[in-house]
């Protein structure tokens, strides 16, 4: 187990190209408590890798403390001296996270403005509809079947961009249409579809209020990110 947690440690740090060393780890996870171990050593990594982001580590004292432990040895520091390190550590995380929150409301309010900006001009460009909410659309292509209601379910095609053409998402490039709820999805999507009849495509100019708001989504749809989906309506499921 310290080995796995130690060949974890170091991946995390420095990327290595230990690739014998990696198959030799490999190649003994062939039973439950090995394979425990590593589960173990994964989640450790998952916690540290977190941690990381807001201190950086000295690798090598870093792995000294947890083996001095791990092996029950006595400790380099006092407890005063341990109570004072992890004040200094929540007092750096603490610096860490309040710039963080800085820096996604400075991102929020750049694309809530340029979010506004280009959904003021896309609603007097030829062809483009728009609904109280806000939602802005544009018919690709009428289909001629039965509109969905809030009740129903659909299978669509979409693809996903934000306003500047990067695209986050696409059911096309997955050559896999989507089935969902029309009240699993977010509100501009729940909206627009009721606007579409079967065998229609779409594309909806969704305002962040009616997309993922400040929270945003993953890491490509930002806080505010004014979202545009074409979307083909292929069938109601029900």
């Amino acid at each position: 187990m310290k080995k796995s947690i130690l060949i974890m440690l170091v991946f995390l740090t420095i990327k290595p190209a230990f690739s014998e060393e990696s198959k030799a780890v490999k190649d003994k996870l062939n039973n439950d408590l090995v394979k425990i171990s590593y589960f173990l050593g994964t989640q450790i990594g998952a916690s540290l890798k977190h941690l990381q982001e807001n201190v950086k580590l000295d690798r090598e004292v870093f792995i000294k403390g947890l083996y001095d432990v791990l092996d029950g040895k006595e400790l380099l520091l006092s407890e005063q001296e341990l109570a004072n390190a992890q004040r200094d550590f929540i007092k750096m995380r603490n610096i860490r996270t309040t710039e963080q929150n800085t820096d996604i409301k400075k991102l929020a309010e750049k694309n809530k403005s340029q979010g506004q900006a280009f959904l003021m001009k896309n609603k007097t460009l030829k062809g483009v509809l728009k609904t109280q909410s806000g939602l802005q659309y544009k018919i690709l292509k009428q289909g001629k079947g039965k509109k969905p209601d809030l009740n129903d379910k659909v299978k669509v095609h979409y693809l996903g961009t934000l306003i500047d053409g990067t695209k986050f998402d696409s059911s096309y490039d997955r050559n896999q249409p989507a089935t969902f709820p029309l009240t699993g999805v977010i509100k501009g999507w729940t909206e627009g579809l009721q606007l579409m009849p079967v065998g229609s495509k779409f594309r909806f100019f969704i305002p962040s209020h009616l997309a993922y708001g400040e929270r945003g989504a993953g890491a490509t749809i930002g806080p505010h990110s004014t979202l545009i989906f074409d979307v083909e309506l292929l069938d109601i499921v029900n």
